[in-house]
């Protein structure tokens, strides 16, 4: 018997890694040494104390049973402290704080709470491929808005047509940027807050590699900036900071009405995250930040590594001292999709597509630093050896 998918799935393009991976396979199961260069999960393992914390919890009954919906009050009182220690922002545990199966399932659900059929969501382009999809899932209409180069791919909200904005229920950034690099600045968050209350939008900011700094300039969360809490909610996450993608843990946080709508959802649709993961992720939250300082170093060593290897052979990524991602423009003469498709096919290298982000990055192509430095050397050989 055949099935049909919905129309909402019909509507979907293939999701991008999942397309990745299948590629990669297809390669593997050829005998060839694939270095994979595009999905962004950290190789380096959970820090110790966060393990042996997440083991003495499964051993206690009591964290045996149902969860919180909106995640053990110790969990959310660990993510205020953190908040207020890190970006002195004070928090409410009870009305602010919500904890997630990891942020992606938070960005992905957070539009039912607010999105109508036919509204529209300004989503960044190129951007991760959640926050169209979780629109087009409300029922909403996604609007792009391109992230240039020229405008240090900070959205232009000038740009949007104001019959968009009057439409407009929900606005996502995300800084540092995936898969761009770029930061935002307090200038930038100022105006879009002040738009923002103008115009009646909410704001989504998703924060996931506000640790993830290679410099001595802390990124900031856009709730420092005064009158933030009137629009906003900050989706994070533990994953990329704490080398803990498997264990799906994340929060959201900010404005008591859109952290509650959020919590509406998740009521229906989830039943909250094991209560072990999340004790788990006290004992991350809780890491001093030497532990920290050392991932941040090893990232920084590699960043260099690989960025002088291809400055070599004529690629430039942007210069950006943020996330774990090298954004490149491709050679004169490929689109995106060529070039990624060479270096799968005659190097072996897997990388991101620019445009698989979006149409406004065509012309470019991501690399993912999260390799042993050995294998970026040899990635960067191997391309080095095309000739290009």
């Amino acid at each position: 018997m055949g099935f049909e998918f919905s129309e909402r799935l019909k509507a979907l393009p293939p999701y991008l890694f999942a397309e990745l991976d299948r590629k990669k396979q297809e390669k593997i199961a050829q005998g060839v040494d694939v270095i994979d260069l595009g999905v962004g999960d950290p190789d380096l393992p959970t820090p110790q104390p966060i393990i042996e914390a997440g083991k003495r919890a499964m051993e206690n009954p009591e964290n045996h049973k149902y969860p919180s919906y909106v995640g053990m009050r110790s969990y959310r009182e660990a993510v205020s402290r953190w908040y207020k220690r890190r970006f002195d922002v004070e928090l409410d545990p009870d009305s602010e704080v919500i904890a997630l199966i990891g942020s992606k399932e938070g960005v992905a659900h957070f539009p039912l709470a607010f999105v109508n059929s036919g509204d529209v969501v300004i989503c960044p382009d190129p951007a991760y491929p959640v926050y169209k999809i979780g629109t087009m899932f409300a029922g909403g209409t996604p609007y792009t808005v391109p992230l240039k180069e020229e405008n240090g791919f900070l959205p232009d909200l000038g740009s949007i047509p104001q019959e968009v904005v009057d439409r407009a229920k929900i606005i996502w950034v995300n800084y540092p940027n995936n898969p761009t690099s770029a930061n935002a600045t307090e200038e930038f968050y100022r105006e879009l807050i002040s738009w923002a209350k103008r115009h009646s939008i909410i704001v989504a900011s998703d924060n996931a590699y506000s640790e993830i700094y290679l410099g001595d300039k802390k990124p900031i969360s856009i709730l420092q900036i005064e009158g933030a809490k009137d629009v906003a909610i900050e989706f994070h996450s533990l994953s990329k900071t704490y080398n803990m993608t498997g264990w799906r843990i994340g929060m959201a946080v900010g404005n008591e009405e859109l952290v509650k709508g959020l919590g509406k959802v998740k009521t229906n649709v989830d039943s909250g995250q094991f209560n072990a993961v999340q004790e788990a992720g006290i004992a991350a939250l809780n890491l001093p930040e030497e532990e920290l300082d050392k991932l941040r170093a090893t990232y920084r060593e590699r960043r260099e590594v690989m960025s002088s290897a291809l400055r070599k052979i004529g690629l430039e990524a942007l210069d950006s001292d943020v996330t774990f991602y090298l954004w490149i423009k491709v050679p004169s003469g490929y689109t995106s999709s060529e070039f990624v498709s060479k270096l799968l096919d005659e190097a072996g290298i897997v990388c991101t597509p620019g445009n698989g982000f979006g149409d406004a990055g065509e012309g470019y192509f991501r690399i993912s630093l999260t390799l042993p430095t050995d294998r970026l050397v040899e990635a960067a050989k191997r391309i080095e050896s095309l000739k290009l």
